[in-house]
């Protein structure tokens, strides 16, 4: 009876093990292969990127001279305050004149004593009373007479010293009744609106650089404030020895809040690719000095080196390796292997927030 019964029992255990092998129910699922593995997943998305090249810099004055007087004398007056903003051709500094008034006014003397006698000059000429050389020599005098008069008169003129543009009055080095030549500093004008933002850049960057790009920036003295500007000067020179050049941008300063000589951290937006590939930071995976990314196609993982661009904040351009809509893995990398059954759970992440407008564009992802 025992040895019927244990013939039954193997009989069974045989027919239910191919049972199960023909519905191909195995542990390893299907065929009896491994087991789908879960992964976290995003699609590649198309955006629009700048390419920036990140540098340092400072603020530069377009215009910025020390004013110096023209001719010789003691200052008389101060027309202009320390600081004060001034328009072109403002008065700023006044030298004593006196002297000058009086030569003018002798050489007006002399002038019109010269045209007499050209006048009486030309009457006898016309009673043929005096000569062609006599003539001649009056006109030569009442013309020297007069330019004399011109230059004393320029000379007068500038015993006013005023401003040669638009700027802002520095510190005065002068005061009443000071004794000035045409080499004494009496105080510096620098232009105010707009400014420049100067910065250098490495020459790998020469073919990059243009007149128009923009440039957006933060100064270190002006927290939480951004600034723009647009490039509008580009050296044709290389600098030596650190084989830099160098790169102005005219910068808006209605308010005054930018000063020559202040720090600046800036972005010059080189490119702008509006249909760049980017994947969340997540999904990039380094490996011996390369950059891949696992990719899912038809439920299986597969592993693709890829290029990479601009970095922004949570994401990255793709430049090569991958189209925007592939499915992208950004969770479970590390135990992949290339042809592994995947199954793909979409990340359920917050988007990273887009740098908001007038925000300093990233730093160049390469040279």
């Amino acid at each position: 009876m025992r040895l019927t019964n244990a013939i039954a029992l193997a009989t069974a255990l045989a027919a239910c093990s191919k049972g199960d092998a023909k519905s191909g129910g195995g542990p390893g699922g299907p065929g009896g292969g491994p087991p789908a593995m879960l992964v976290e997943t995003a699609v590649a998305r198309q955006d629009s990127v700048v390419d920036a090249i990140a540098a340092t810099g400072q603020i530069e004055a377009i215009q910025s001279i020390e004013l110096k007087p023209d001719v010789e004398g003691r200052i008389v007056a101060i027309l202009a305050r320390e600081g004060s903003e001034i328009p072109k051709g403002t008065p700023i500094f006044k030298v004593d004149d006196a002297e000058l008034r009086a030569q003018v006014a002798r050489a007006e003397a002399d002038r019109d004593l010269a045209r007499q006698a050209l006048e009486r000059t030309r009457q006898l000429m016309l009673e043929n009373a005096s000569s062609q050389a006599d003539l001649e020599q009056a006109e030569a005098t009442a013309r020297s007479s007069q330019a004399e008069l011109d230059l004393l008169q320029v000379r007068l003129t500038r015993t006013t010293v005023r401003a040669p543009f638009a700027g802002a009055v520095g510190a005065r080095q002068v005061s009443l009744g000071d004794y000035v030549t045409t080499s004494t500093a009496l105080t510096t004008l620098t232009s105010v609106n707009p400014q420049r933002a100067s910065f250098q850049v490495p020459e790998r960057y020469a073919r990059r650089l243009k007149r128009g790009q923009k440039v957006e920036f933060r100064v270190a003295a002006i927290a939480g404030e951004d600034f723009s500007g647009v490039v509008d000067f580009v050296d044709p020179v290389v600098e030596l020895p650190g084989r830099t050049i160098t790169v102005k941008a005219l910068v808006p300063n209605p308010r005054r809040q930018l000063q020559p000589g202040m720090f600046i951290d800036l972005r010059l937006a080189a490119e702008v690719r509006p249909n760049a590939v980017l994947v969340p930071e997540d999904a990039l995976v380094p490996i011996q000095g390369s950059i891949f990314v696992w990719v899912v196609r038809d439920g299986k993982a597969s592993r693709r080196q890829v290029g990479v661009g601009v970095r922004i904040p949570g994401s990255t351009e793709i430049r090569s390796g991958i189209d925007a809509g592939d499915t992208v893995v950004i969770g479970g990398q590390e135990r992949l292997q290339d042809g592994m059954p995947v199954q793909g759970k979409p990340a359920q992440r917050e988007p990273a927030p887009k740098p908001t407008e007038g925000a300093a564009p990233p730093p160049a992802g390469g040279p």
